[in-house]
Order: C-alpha cells, then sequence, then structure tokens
C-alpha cells in the first residue's frame, strides 16, 4: 500500500512538473484574448458605418480613428509620430473626371455604368470608327484610326481557379490586345465586353472608377506618365451602334489628380527587460479595404471583414494580452493605411520608422484569419521566400505548443500562381532586411466582393489565428538573441 501511494503522488508530481513544463512556454496572458472581444470589434469594424475604409476617403480616417481609440483603451502606448498613435503620408490619387464626356453617334453613354477608361488621363477624340471583326485581321491600315473590336481571351488565361479570375482575364486581355493594335499606330481602342468581362464589370469597374495611387514624393509619383492611347471598355450590347456604317464616336475625357492623406496606426506595449525592451516584436496588419463600389446583389459596401478587419481585431486582442502581462522584448503595433492601393502604408512605414529600423527584430504580419477550416492555416516566409529559419522554427513551435493547425506552405512555392507571399504588408519589411512572416488563413469565395461581412467570420477560427501570432511574438520577445536573418548562399 505504501508503495502504491508512492508511485501514485510521484506520477501526480510528474504530471504537474510537465504540465507546468509546457504552459511555460506559452504567454501567461493568453486567456486575454476572448471570443467576444473579436466578435464585439469585428462587427464595428466590419459595419456598413464605415463604409469598406477606402484608401483615399474620410472612411480610412473614420477607422483609423476608431483603431486608435481601440489601442488607446487597451492600455498600449502611442508610437507615431509627434507622441500621437498616427503617421500620416499623402497618397496622390488621379481619377477619370466625372464631367468626362463619350458618344457613339447621337448616344451619350454615361460613366462607369455604360463605358469605362481603363486609365485616366486627358484627351480628345472625334471621328470615325473602324470596327474589327476580329485581332486576327491584320491586313487593314489602322494608322491613325480610332478602332472597336470585341474583346477576346488572353493566351495563356489565367490559372484555373484563381482569385479575381475575370479581372485578371479582363487586364491580360487589355494589356496584351491594347499592345497589338498600338504596335499598328492606332489613336484609341473601344473594347467591347464578352460575357466574362461583362459578369466581372462590378470588380472591374470599380477599379477603374477608383483610379491610380501612388506614394507621393516616391520616384513612382514623380514619374508618372499616363499612356497617351485611349483605351475604352463598353458593355456587349454597344457592339451593334459600333458596327454600323458611318458609326463615329465624340469624347472628352479628363483626368483630376489630388493628394489625400492616407495614415498608419502605430502604439506599443513596452518590455520588461531593462536592455531587450528597446527593442520590438512588429506585429502588422493593415486597417482600409475596397470602400463603395458597384452594387452586387443590390450590396455596394465592400465591408471587408475577413480583409483585413479580421487582423486589425486580432492585433487589439494582441494589445490587450501584452500590457496585461509585457513580455521582455516590446511590442510595436503597426496598423497600415491604404494596403489595398499598393502596400502603401507599409511600404512608407519601412522607409519611416517611427523607431529605429536595427530596432525591430521581426515583423509578424496577418491577412485574412478569419475564414476556412479551423484546423488549418497557412504560413509564408517558410521556404522558397523565408528570410529567418529562426522566426520560422519559434512560429512552428507556437503551432506545436497551442495551435496545432495542419500547416500549408505551398503558398510560398514561386510556382503558385496567386503570387500570394507578394500581397500583403510584410514585404516592405522583408525587402529591407527585417525578418518577416505572414499568417493567413488564405482565399475564400467573398474574397474583394461585397459579401466579405463580419456575419462570415468564423470567429473561433479567428482567436484560433489570433492566438498563434500572439505565441510566436511571446517567443520572440522573451529570447536572449534576436532571430537571425539567414545568410544568401
Amino acid at each position: 500500500m505504501k508503495r502504491t501511494l508512492t508511485l501514485f503522488l510521484s506520477g501526480i508530481i510528474a504530471l504537474n512538473t510537465l504540465g507546468q513544463t509546457k504552459s511555460s512556454t506559452l504567454p501567461p496572458a493568453l486567456a486575454s484574448i476572448k471570443d467576444a472581444d473579436l466578435k464585439k470589434d469585428i462587427f464595428e469594424l466590419a459595419s456598413d458605418a464605415f463604409r469598406g475604409r477606402r484608401a483615399g476617403t474620410i472612411d480610412e480616417m473614420r477607422a483609423a480613428v476608431w483603431v486608435a481609440q481601440k489601442a488607446q483603451e487597451a492600455g498600449l502606448k502611442p508610437a507615431g509620430a509627434d507622441g500621437t498613435y498616427f503617421q500620416f503620408y499623402n497618397i496622390r490619387r488621379t481619377v477619370t473626371s466625372a464631367k468626362s464626356y463619350f458618344s457613339i453617334g447621337n448616344q451619350s453613354l454615361v460613366l462607369w455604368k455604360q463605358f469605362w477608361l481603363t486609365q485616366p488621363m486627358d484627351a480628345h477624340l472625334d471621328g470615325p470608327v473602324q470596327w474589327l471583326t476580329s485581332m486576327a485581321d491584320t491586313t487593314m491600315d489602322l494608322k491613325g484610326k480610332i478602332v472597336a473590336v470585341k474583346i477576346t481571351a488572353p493566351k495563356p488565361l489565367p490559372a484555373a481557379g484563381m482569385s479575381l479570375w475575370g479581372f485578371r482575364y479582363t487586364s491580360s486581355a487589355i494589356r496584351q490586345q491594347s499592345a497589338a493594335l498600338r504596335r499598328r499606330g492606332v489613336t484609341a481602342i473601344i473594347f467591347v465586353a464578352d460575357d466574362v468581362v461583362e459578369s466581372s464589370l462590378a470588380f472591374i469597374g470599380h477599379n477603374y472608377e477608383s483610379g491610380l495611387y501612388v506614394l507621393d514624393g516616391t520616384p513612382a509619383a514623380n514619374n508618372a506618365r499616363f499612356q497617351p492611347l485611349p483605351v475604352i471598355m463598353v458593355k456587349g450590347d454597344m457592339a451593334a451602334a459600333l458596327q454600323q456604317a458611318g458609326a463615329s464616336i465624340k469624347a472628352d475625357f479628363r483626368a483630376e489628380t489630388f493628394l489625400y492623406p492616407s495614415v498608419n496606426v502605430i502604439a506599443k506595449a513596452v518590455g520588461t527587460d531593462p536592455k531587450l525592451k528597446d527593442e520590438y516584436v512588429l506585429y502588422s496588419g493593415h486597417h482600409d479595404h475596397d470602400g463603395v463600389g458597384n452594387p452586387v446583389a443590390q450590396d455596394s459596401i465592400w465591408n471587408g471583414a475577413d480583409d483585413n478587419a479580421s487582423v486589425t481585431v486580432g492585433m487589439l486582442a494582441i494589445g490587450r494580452a501584452w500590457t496585461a502581462k509585457p513580455g521582455k522584448r516590446s511590442a510595436l503595433f503597426v496598423w497600415h493605411g491604404a494596403e489595398e492601393r499598393g502596400l502603401l502604408g507599409s511600404r512608407w512605414y519601412a522607409a519611416h520608422p517611427t523607431v529605429g529600423k536595427q530596432s525591430i527584430v521581426a515583423v509578424l504580419n496577418g491577412d485574412m484569419i478569419g475564414r476556412n477550416s479551423v484546423d488549418s492555416a497557412a504560413l509564408l516566409g517558410t521556404t522558397a521566400h523565408k528570410n529567418s529559419t529562426a522566426l520560422v522554427d519559434m512560429a512552428m513551435k507556437a503551432n506545436a505548443d497551442l495551435t496545432k493547425f495542419k500547416v500549408d506552405f505551398s503558398w510560398d512555392d514561386p510556382k503558385q500562381p496567386e503570387g500570394w507571399y507578394f500581397r500583403s504588408d510584410h514585404l516592405p519589411y522583408a525587402q529591407a532586411g527585417i525578418p518577416a512572416i505572414f499568417f493567413t488563413s488564405l482565399l475564400h469565395p467573398d474574397y474583394h466582393t461585397p459579401k466579405d461581412e463580419p456575419d462570415r467570420i468564423n470567429i473561433a477560427k479567428l482567436a484560433k489565428m489570433t492566438k498563434w501570432m500572439y505565441v510566436t511574438g511571446w517567443l520572440v520577445s522573451q529570447t536572449e538573441t534576436r532571430p537571425a536573418l539567414d545568410t544568401k548562399p
């Protein structure tokens, strides 16, 4: 009996020790990340009230103020410019003026409903139209002519199943066929939409209407030159008018360029170690989305719940946990603006950090973490694009210790047609030589549509992904040695 009791007590002690050893690798404030908080926050930020948070609009500014207020309530300290939570920068936006005019014969067409100018520019057109029965007709002299043709499928077609397939189809077709006609000396091109383009005009037209965005003061802005060749898309029912004998058009297009402030929201939780607190684990996401656009099923607000309100509210939850129990290193939270317009906010911050660049030891970026199976996720910056084996190992340890996702690494493959690694805010940091990884739960059919609503978010999945990012950052914060950059062979 005595021996049995001794063995029993020894077993209990062993189990307790095992539990303590395992739990000691996890952050002590893990319970601060709560499903209820995530749900409340995402239903606020991705609601219609913020009108899709498009960069270059007041709606993005309102969303940024909301994020800053929530960060303050979470106990995070301001880490932006001049002691604030904000870092402003100008984006140069060029759009087609609403006063632009286009007619076929005596019929005036409505901008963004019946015709779309594919690039903002100043141009005046007045003359007959040469209809081409197909792009294969190469016998006709087209120099100096306005031509119209029904758009045809690009070669090759976008890979089957790619996101925004119709947009990629249209963009590739316009690029290829415009180049061929430009070489033949045409003055302007009118593309008539085929069935694929017609079915995708909600998204395509939304992008044409929004115009072009660049960071002000950068080479891209200083060297911006709009191609002088007008390329116009019209709906399929305009084909008959363009084919009539003697068909002619009149057009007067005007471009408007203006500066608009976008903004990064930046906050921090100061670390506990006297030496390591001057180094930062940077959590990265973006607070903007696509705004108000062409209605799809009578819904014109592109709410962006998964893309990327999910990470925005996840970072707030991580901030609450970090202030409850700070790590040895400090945590820096950067909610970038204008990501959807070309990673503009992260490009700006990587070039103009509000802390010393050398003090940023790692970037943990998230983009779309609230959909698909609760048991699977993806991590990028792990194989072909890996720049820090040490950082990847910490992320995988965090997964093994807590979340136990089946991790998909295939999206890091250079042959993956989506090019997903290059489409989120970790990229400028990796290009600047900072260890960086990218957490995501990948694409779904509601991506960049008005159907990306908060009621479609899997809160359990969002919480699990948030905890994975949190634990990874905690491990980074606790190590004496910062994650090393891999040396190039």
